[in-house]
């Protein structure tokens, strides 16, 4: 008889052991998808001084576009949330396609090789960041997910193992359907 309980026991402090050790492992993910997110995001800011200045030279009537982004770029080191950074990111993001878009009006900068080069880094440099994301939040919701499922739940809240947030869309225009219209 003493066997047997001693073997659940056993089967209880394991499973109790592996579910503990899979959480901090998740958690640790979590992390590690951020910090994907951030390494991009740090990359971006590094090519902006390169491209205002690139810019700035053809970009007269412009001043303004190139003020915020270089004022977005110096709020970063002050954001310390994932919400504070993602609402950074949207604004530069917006503001860096603004650039991009009035740049159509510069032949002379569209021509330009730094600027060609500056715009490919960039946008290489999107789609390291949209993919970050996605792992980040993926990462996010099984960890979420594994936060609230019994058994884990249990030692989750034992150990005090709090949910993280999504990397979201704050912006609304940004959620709305495109009207692509070819007849103009």
């Amino acid at each position: 008889m003493w066997w047997i309980i001693l073997i659940i026991l056993a089967v209880i402090i394991i499973a109790f052991i592996a579910l503990y050790n899979s959480l901090v492992t998740m958690r640790l993910r979590v992390k590690n998808a951020w910090s994907q997110i951030d390494v991009q995001l740090q990359r971006r800011f590094d090519l902006i001084p390169n491209l205002v200045e690139t810019v700035k030279g053809y970009m007269t009537h412009e001043a303004d576009v190139l003020t915020k982004v270089t004022d977005l770029r110096s709020s970063w080191s002050d954001a310390k949330t994932v919400d504070e950074k993602a609402k950074l990111d949207n604004e530069l993001s917006d503001t860096l396609k603004t650039i991009m878009a009035v740049a159509e009006n510069y032949p002379d900068l569209k021509a330009n090789q730094n600027f060609s080069e500056l715009q490919t880094e960039l946008t290489n440099t999107e789609n390291k960041i949209s993919y970050s994301r996605q792992f980040y939040n993926d990462t996010v919701t099984r960890y979420n997910t594994k936060l609230e499922v019994f058994p884990s739940n249990i030692i989750a809240s034992m150990f005090h193992f709090t949910a993280e947030t999504l990397f979201e869309v704050d912006n609304q225009e940004a959620r709305k359907n495109v009207k692509v219209d070819f007849s103009k």
